[in-house]
């Protein structure tokens, strides 16, 4: 089975009214797509978006604000004012769900895109990096064992952490809270890897809210640097400090292969064939959310049809399609099928 069969590729989320919300009528729909969320998903519906526009009389545009930016400017309310799509590097949250209900967002659909790596990249110019989750979780987190005894991080180069590990400071740029990214790193790398540690592992059963703060919060004391939701801005600081790391979606390092390179992590290197394959552990699906209120009603339920359409056209999201040359991975062909039959059911 593939190992992102977990995710499913598309599911549609009713939830209960908990409230009414006033809808613009049809009469008064706006003919403009709004969207907005993850910095990942960004490059692949900003494209997306051009062909629509360039292709139809219609209009879409997408605001990157992070993944937690867009779903809570998505699950705001019902109306002109608020977003028909969301894009998204992780699957949306219990929590984000509750807040669309509490708002009278109460019908999304999620549809899958494919597939991205996240990896963690330096300049081509700077020191080539084998490693491994928890050797990355040494690095990173505001917590660590040493000897038995968890402590805060002592780590100021990576050669401390292992001989192997290059004889620099630890640098890392990485995503904001905000960022799906952020979410995704934490839970493949630094959960995965806090748990190779005894004296960590041993508080899931004696202090669980211990256990989960030692393994998910990233150090504070410069060694982590969040550099915001741009990844082209990480890359340009990348190239200006070659002893840096980031951290960023895996089409950002294919699109700069001639400046940046990925390092390899517990053994597999980030390939668009590893990433496929499911073998890079560092490995997540993206999403794209539809507000299904708004078919109709905020807007034209022709004008959404044909931007579905595209979004997941097999001439855009197959193995020939024009955003695997972004870097995008796409998803085995039934998959795709799927996805596409269930997400175009919707009008």
């Amino acid at each position: 089975m593939h190992v992102f069969h977990q995710y499913g590729t598309c599911k549609k989320l009713m939830l209960a009214t908990v409230a009414t919300v006033a809808m613009v009528g049809a009469a008064e729909a706006r003919d403009r797509i709004l969207m907005a969320g993850s910095s990942t998903v960004a490059p692949f519906a900003q494209i997306v978006i051009e062909r629509f526009n360039n292709t139809t009389n219609h209009e879409a545009e997408y605001n990157t604000t992070g993944t937690g930016g867009g779903f809570r400017i998505f699950c705001g309310g019902v109306g002109d004012d608020f977003t028909d799509f969301s894009g998204a590097s992780r699957a949306i949250k219990d929590s984000e769900v509750e807040l669309c209900a509490a708002n009278g967002v109460t019908d999304i659909y999620e549809i899958q895109i494919g597939y991205d790596g996240i990896v963690v990249a330096d300049s081509v110019d700077g020191p080539a990096m084998t490693i491994t989750r928890p050797q990355l979780f040494q690095a990173l987190a505001a917590e660590v064992e040493v000897d038995g005894e968890i402590v805060a991080n002592p780590y100021t180069m990576w050669s401390e952490i292992d001989s192997s590990l290059p004889a620099e400071p630890i640098e890392v740029l990485g995503p904001p809270p905000t960022s799906g990214t952020r979410d995704a790193f934490v839970e493949l790398v630094m959960e995965a890897g806090c748990e190779e540690f005894p004296a960590i592992a041993a508080l899931e059963e004696s202090d669980e809210d211990r256990f989960k703060a030692v393994c998910a919060t990233m150090r504070e004391d410069g060694r982590f640097v969040e550099a915001g939701e741009d990844d082209n801005l990480i890359v340009q600081r990348l190239e200006a400090n070659p002893a840096a790391f980031g951290i960023f979606g895996y089409s950002f390092l294919d699109q700069n292969l001639d400046r940046i390179r990925g390092s390899i992590v517990d053994g597999i290197e980030p390939t668009f064939e590893n990433i496929a394959s499911g073998d890079y552990p560092v490995s997540r699906s993206l999403f794209v959310y539809l507000k299904t209120q708004h078919i109709g009603d905020v807007v034209p339920a022709d004008t959404l049809h044909q931007f579905v359409e595209e979004l997941t056209a097999e001439g855009t999201l197959g193995d020939e399609g024009y955003l695997v040359d972004a870097g995008l991975i796409p998803m085995p062909e039934e998959d795709r099928a799927a996805m596409r039959e269930g997400a175009l059911a919707n009008f």
